[in-house]
């Protein structure tokens, strides 16, 4: 399923990943029949894009797939919540210093409108979710984190911080793109009102393509700011004198859908699903207890992540005890180690098919750098 070449050894799923052959076949056949017929098969495409809905509500736990709205990305649906909810000056939102941008921007963007941003140092707190709790107050309207940080892998205990949420009243909203794919994910216990992810990372679908989830009971508090023929209950009838945004998730979608990365990400989350989750999450961790304990016991290589293990994720970040981070990433790149610089180190994110070989490699090649 994953035929690359023989001198890439490719741990960078937590940026852009790699398609499975599958996936590739599925968009060929696309682009043919798109060449060779048009849009004669239209119908036979709208049915992918409802399997697709149907896998990533069962990805999630989600109770009906038309909970699934399909956004551009996890920015988009960053900022339908961030620019949906009603605010009042003097509500406060809380998040980590450490998040990546499109979990912050949105959030930042709102400062215009009196609402207060309070920031958690996730590297000074031995406990991040007392951390969270502790920040918040009668002010608090929402918290949003990561269900796992993108620099160093730390993973957010949800289930925790989602039922002080709720016992508080704030609401939840959780960027899922580090753990959708690679982890176990499940609704009903992490308490969530809102999960989004991209697909082009651990999902190893392609870029523009993102999963947004609502919950129903208060889907409809999100005012709309995007309108357009698909998010109305009358999409199929292009001469409707009057419109109603749909009563589901297609509420979110005001325009025409991404077949293309539809047909890709369906085929990538077919073979997650034959495989099964559970098997999936055992070898990505299995994977990155691997490079945990081989760059705990290195003597060039200086561990970054937490290695608790209830804290791992399928991310590893590490840095070399004599070469700067940028220095490291670009000789590791030259050797066609795929990976990224990030948190002050060098970031592994291993994926269940890598090879345990080709990552013992990857670590050599670090430690053998001058």
């Amino acid at each position: 399923e994953f035929p690359q070449a023989e001198e890439l050894i490719y741990l960078n799923h937590a940026a852009v990943a790699p398609w499975p052959a599958r996936s590739r076949d599925a968009l060929t056949a696309f682009a043919q029949q798109n060449v060779d017929r048009g849009a004669t098969d239209y119908p036979g495409w709208v049915a992918v894009e409802s399997r697709l809905r149907k896998r990533l509500a069962e990805l999630i736990g989600a109770a009906s797939a038309e909970d699934i709205a399909l956004q551009k990305s996890t920015s988009e649906a960053l900022s339908v919540v961030a620019w949906g909810l009603e605010w009042n000056a003097g509500d406060n939102i809380i998040l980590c210093r450490q998040e990546f941008p499109s979990n912050r921007i949105p959030w930042e963007s709102l400062q215009s409108q009196g609402v207060e941003i309070r920031y958690l140092d996730l590297a000074s707190a031995a406990d991040p979710e007392q951390a969270y709790i502790d920040l918040m107050d009668r002010n608090t309207r929402l918290v949003s984190v990561s269900s796992v940080q993108y620099a160093g892998g730390l993973r957010t205990d949800l289930v925790r911080l989602g039922e002080a949420c709720k016992a508080r009243d704030v609401l939840f909203c959780v960027d899922a793109i580090q753990s959708l794919g690679a982890l176990p994910f499940d609704l009903n216990e992490c308490h969530a009102d809102f999960v989004m992810a991209d697909g082009h990372k651990w999902m190893l679908g392609a870029e523009g393509l993102a999963l947004f989830w609502v919950n129903p009971e208060i889907r409809e508090r999100l005012k709309l700011y995007q309108y357009g023929w698909h998010m109305t209950r009358e999409a199929s009838d292009f001469d409707a004198p009057s419109w109603h945004p749909a009563d589901n998730a297609k509420r979110f979608e005001c325009g025409s859908p991404n077949m293309l990365g539809a047909h890709v990400l369906d085929a990538s989350l077919s073979l997650l699903q034959e495989i099964g989750m559970e098997t999936v999450s055992a070898a990505v961790l299995e994977r990155s207890e691997f490079l945990i304990e081989r760059i705990q016991g290195s003597p060039t290589l200086e561990l970054l992540s937490d290695p608790t293990p209830q804290r791992r994720s399928g991310i590893v970040t590490f840095s070399h005890r004599q070469i700067e981070p940028t220095q490291l990433h670009q000789q590791l790149m030259q050797q066609r180690v795929i990976c990224a610089c990030r948190g002050g180190g060098v970031r592994f994110s291993a994926h269940f098919y890598n090879d345990l070989d080709h990552i013992e490699q990857a670590v050599l090649r670090a430690e053998q750098l001058k």
